[in-house]
């Protein structure tokens, strides 16, 4: 039996920390772990200079302590009247 631990990591998603041992996650797993539903958007703060970056449920994210995230609610373009 192996005495080692898994790797935890500390990430930020809305502003809340959440503890993970994954080291890549999907948008879609990074959304489930805050309760989003796939209607959201999920984005990775860029640092310096990089722009913020879009996650699609299907793209895989390199874990790192200290990433930050954040969800976007479904817009709701114009309602039809002019």
């Amino acid at each position: 039996m192996s005495d080692q631990k898994k790797e935890q990591f500390e990430i930020h998603v809305d502003s809340h920390l959440f503890k993970v041992s994954q080291s890549h996650m999907t948008g879609a797993e990074i959304k489930a772990l805050v309760k989003k539903d796939a209607t959201y958007q999920l984005f990775l703060e860029g640092h310096g200079g990089n722009p913020d970056r879009l996650i699609a449920d299907t793209d895989s994210v390199e874990i790192k302590n200290g990433l930050h995230f954040y969800t976007v609610p479904p817009a709701t373009f114009g309602n039809g009247s002019n």
